[in-house]
């Protein structure tokens, strides 16, 4: 039995679009201190769906997005998982730096397709307290015609990879920093680390309203085929078991449009789960248009949607008290080594995150939902893991 109404699909309006009235919102991007500086804010609405408001200090564009989850934690899979989100944002990221890399050098790609695979790992008890989130090294797989040299074309790719600002996630060991609000008033956390300084509230201005485009940014294209990966289930509240040791793989197909905006077909292979299309472009400050969410929009939302989903799930199984939950959360990044013309690696900074909770349970239980959400993200493990991406290079 899914948990909650499905508000996504019964709410008439369009689920993904970009905010017109982003200053009439109350949601403010963070001061820009390395390049971009993005502001995710996301509430429950009901069951494991979440909405996104996600604004970019760098674009001062705002994007409206929204998230579910599939049979495997009784959601309605209105919308993409959390994963789906940084997995999009990371391939789009890679993308921008390839093609900006090579057009530097004057190299024509006849054919260009990237395929990439992240994995995550859920191991431990609930109840006993050691469940803990993991994060593995991403594959990613090269799909080109070109007339560099094997030598020369695994150098650019390689250098590409590095130049994404989410390398700044991956190839260091990062701790996140938290403030925790329990029915609006601040409370120190117990083991997660404090962020020092004064808790940011939630947005209070008007909702958000949706600008007219002809694109459908997000999609749902069907179920992903089946695929052999090791302790993967897609069984019934599965993800709700007290015991677990399971391993979790979404993966994405990025293509560049003759339109120049990026198509991802993302995949949630284990848990099996289904099929969206994503749409991707950088920003006018960036050399694009803005047409759709940008890469390290999508990463934003991604981390703070898997955040989210893990308050719910905890609150589901230890049968809690918790009548809302939101949480605002920045992340700061460096432009990309070659799409933003720094010629260095990609750099980020801790991700900072506001956690605003409304419950009747005590001060120790909500520093308790804080620090078991923290440890059972992947995306908060996929930040204090030190990441590899293994590369391979096809010719097409």
């Amino acid at each position: 039995m899914a948990l909650g109404e499905n508000i996504i699909a019964e709410s008439g309006g369009a689920p993904f679009y970009r905010v017109t009235n982003a200053d009439a919102t109350g949601l403010l991007a963070p001061a820009n201190r390395k390049g971009d500086a993005v502001r995710t804010w996301v509430r429950s609405l009901s069951g494991f769906q979440k909405e996104a408001l996600v604004v970019s200090a760098r674009s001062g564009l705002m994007w409206r997005l929204v998230s579910d989850e599939g049979a495997y934690l009784s959601g309605y899979d209105a919308a993409p998982c959390p994963l789906s989100f940084l997995t999009t944002g990371m391939i789009s990221s890679y993308m921008n730096e390839i093609t900006a890399l090579a057009s530097e050098q004057g190299l024509e790609f006849r054919k260009l397709r990237i395929i990439q695979n992240n994995y995550y790992t859920m191991r431990g008890s609930m109840r006993k307290r050691t469940m803990t989130g993991g994060a593995l090294p991403v594959e990613l797989e090269v799909e080109v015609e070109c007339d560099l040299d094997d030598a020369a074309l695994n150098q650019l790719v390689m250098d590409a990879v590095h130049a994404s600002p989410l390398n700044g996630l991956m190839r260091g060991v990062l701790p996140s920093y938290f403030t925790l609000s329990k029915n609006g008033v601040e409370i120190d956390p117990a083991n997660a680390v404090k962020l020092e300084g004064p808790a940011v509230g939630d947005p209070k201005g008007a909702a958000p309203e949706a600008g007219e485009t002809d694109l459908t940014l997000i999609e749902r294209l069907g179920t992903s085929p089946e695929k052999a990966v090791q302790k993967g289930t897609a069984k019934a509240a599965s993800s709700l078991t007290d015991e677990q040791d399971r391993t979790l793989n979404p993966a994405a197909i990025c293509t560049l449009r003759a339109d120049g905006i990026k198509e991802i077909e993302q995949h949630l292979y284990s848990p099996r789960g289904s099929v969206f299309r994503f749409l991707s472009e950088e920003a006018p400050a960036a050399g694009g248009m803005g047409r759709a969410p940008d890469a390290v929009s999508y990463i934003s939302a991604g981390i703070a949607f898997c955040f989210m989903t893990q308050f719910g799930r905890m609150a589901s199984m230890e049968k809690l008290d918790l009548l809302s939950y939101s949480i605002v959360q920045d992340t700061h990044f460096s432009l990309g080594g070659a799409s933003g013309g720094t010629g260095r690696a990609g750099e980020a900074d801790p991700v900072e995150t506001h956690v605003h909770l409304v419950t009747g349970e005590a001060d120790a239980v909500a520093q308790d939902m804080l620090d078991v959400s923290e440890q059972t993200c992947f995306l908060h493990a996929f930040c204090r893991t030190e990441l590899k991406t293994r590369l391979k290079i096809t010719r097409v």
